[in-house]
């Protein structure tokens, strides 16, 4: 489906691969609930385009159920209708391995990453029946289909995320929704600093022999699998490798990350920016 005179709801809209998917729809002619955490974030993604009057901002917390609860009737108050929702919100975890998380933050990355899509999808899945066509978008990871050493609990949240909307395609496919699922590579963005991870990394905090993908590019390519109507949308050319080794040889593709994580564990603990 086209986005053009669509009206899309984007979670993660007040930075990062959000704020960009926001330009980019603006560019082809959608209107937008731009949902995030900061009112700040918002504001800022708002006055990039001048506060244009498609443009609606809405300060949520996706982990929050009965926040989430709340925001269809809101956002149908403002544009009437929602047409398409992009679950693009999450965080990462600090850079340790899974013996040494806090339940606090297991328990932050599970609510943000997996919670946060299962209640905007419970909450929005019936407006989005209603409508002659629409789409639903989460955003998972390659990480959600490569172990990355020091980023487990990350990568389990991003993996339940591809599965529960794989399921979701299969149950929607004879209805007017159709599901997708994205897979981001390196993207260069500011996940890091909001996930209260410390330091500066990549979108997916997963290194790359491969520049970082900007994100507008990232945006580009995933509006380009929603209007193509694509199940699976790999974005960046490390996350298309990663799927293809993956499957071609599962063992070693996981010997070769768990070489290439093993000097940025060591090194985050000295410096999160080695």
């Amino acid at each position: 489906m086209k986005v053009s005179k669509k009206v899309v709801v984007v979670t993660g809209a007040g930075s990062g691969i959000g704020r960009a998917l926001v330009a980019e729809l603006l560019a082809r002619g959608a209107a937008i609930a731009a949902v995030d955490l900061s009112e700040e974030g918002l504001e800022e993604t708002a006055k990039l385009h001048g506060n244009p009057p498609e443009l609606s901002l809405h300060v949520a917390n996706i982990a929050d159920r009965e926040r989430v609860e709340a925001l269809p009737d809101e956002i149908l108050a403002q544009h009437g209708a929602v047409d398409i929702l992009i679950n693009n919100a999450g965080i990462i975890q600090p850079f340790v391995p899974f013996a040494e998380l806090d339940f606090e933050v297991i328990d932050r990355v599970l609510q943000v990453n997996l919670y946060g899509v299962i209640y905007m999808t419970r909450a929005f899945l019936p407006h989005l029946m209603e409508r002659e066509e629409a789409h639903l978008i989460n955003v998972s990871s390659m990480g959600g289909f490569m172990p990355f050493p020091g980023q487990t609990m990350y990568g389990a949240s991003k993996a339940a995320v591809k599965l529960l909307t794989e399921g979701l395609y299969a149950e929607l496919m004879e209805t007017c929704v159709d599901v997708s699922v994205v897979f981001p590579g390196a993207v260069a963005t500011n996940i890091t600093t909001n996930s209260g991870a410390g330091g500066h990394v990549p979108e997916d905090a997963e290194d790359s022999s491969l520049e970082p993908l900007p994100a507008e590019d990232a945006a580009r390519d995933i509006v380009d699998g929603i209007e193509k109507g694509r199940l699976h949308i790999f974005v960046g050319k490390d996350s298309k490798l990663l799927n293809m080794a993956s499957r071609i040889a599962p063992q070693k593709s996981v010997r070769f990350i768990q070489k290439q994580m093993k000097k940025r564990l060591q090194g985050d603990r000295a410096n999160p920016l080695l």
